[in-house]
């Protein structure tokens, strides 16, 4: 039996690149976020989805809502194990103040030795995540996963064997799509960082 995530990276918010959100309230999508999640929702219908799990942020719930929408399924369900890195001191902060900092910069250069101030390490996140995937491979359905940038790579890298420090080797952008089957025989990245028109 095999089963069939799509690992989603919610939409963009508008402020994406300037600051760090992490698990800050309030990140919503904007108008162009929506539009992206409203294309990311009708790219999905073709794919018969039969359930959505998402992250508590608000970001990836609307994005998940509109998956949900255009494929006429029940509300999605939030699962903690998909929830943003718990950056700790460090959200809400601007990338210029967090370049500053080297903690910031051992954390993005070597993130299997590093954790955030007063958060997380990415091999947390990728148990995590990954624990979730085991969990819910078992039943052979087609699921969509909504989730954020690093979480997605966390997976990604644990699929393909990598080591969590080969993060910044591929990208996963806001609303993009990366397939993975996984079953009795093992696991395999199907489609990285598919992005809709």
């Amino acid at each position: 039996m095999t089963a069939t995530f799509f690992l989603v990276r919610h939409a963009a918010h508008d402020d994406v690149g300037s600051f760090l959100a992490g698990r800050m309230g309030g990140v919503v999508l904007g108008a162009a976020g929506q539009a992206q999640a409203d294309r990311l929702g009708q790219r999905m219908k073709r794919e018969n989805v039969e359930a959505i799990y998402t992250s508590p942020r608000e970001r990836a719930r609307q994005t998940a809502a509109a998956i949900a929408a255009a494929c006429n399924l029940a509300p999605p369900q939030i699962s903690d194990a998909l929830d943003e890195v718990n950056f700790g001191e460090w959200t809400g902060k601007t990338f210029d103040i967090l370049n500053g900092d080297p903690q910031w910069r051992r954390w993005n250069s070597l993130r299997s030795l590093s954790r955030t101030p007063g958060g997380e390490s990415m091999l947390d996140v990728q148990q995590r995540v990954f624990g979730l995937i085991e969990t819910l491979a078992n039943n052979g359905k087609r699921l969509t996963l909504v989730s954020h940038g690093d979480v997605l790579k966390a997976a990604v890298c644990h699929i393909l064997g990598l080591p969590i420090d080969a993060w910044p080797k591929f990208d996963i952008a806001p609303a993009s799509i990366t397939t993975m089957a996984v079953g009795d025989w093992g696991a395999k990245i199907i489609t990285l960082n598919e992005m809709s028109p």
